[in-house]
């Protein structure tokens, strides 16, 4: 079984790979030197595999692309932003466990459907 992996990307490729998406993108901005992101990224793992390619899951380190950093206003590490169509839909400063994650992305994802559209 292979497991999905998050990919490590740079600020070159931000653009075509997160805010270009047609799928929506999961973004853990990380720091090497951070012990919570040592503990983060495991779950970052975790939420990739349950995602199962219905969303792409990368990391940023903001040391090493300070301008996404400070686009996106990262005061703590980790935070996870998960985009849609190119837009901020969701943030999460902190470390988390995946199950949080999941749950967090399955009410966004519900809110994302209009009851009114019956059709």
């Amino acid at each position: 079984m292979k497991m999905k992996q998050v990919r490590a990307i740079n600020e070159a490729e931000f653009a075509s790979e997160v805010l270009h998406s047609h799928q929506p993108a999961l973004v853990g901005f990380v720091a090497s030197w951070s012990e919570a992101c040592g503990r983060f990224e495991p779950v970052l793992d975790q939420v990739a595999a349950a995602c199962d390619g219905s969303a792409g899951v990368f990391k940023v380190n903001v040391d090493d692309n300070p301008d996404l950093g400070t686009q996106y206003a990262i005061q703590s590490v980790p935070t996870l932003i998960c985009f849609i169509n190119g837009s901020v839909r969701m943030k999460i400063v902190g470390t988390v466990s995946a199950k949080a994650v999941l749950a967090k992305l399955q009410v966004f994802a519900q809110q994302q459907i209009s009851p009114s559209e019956n059709g």
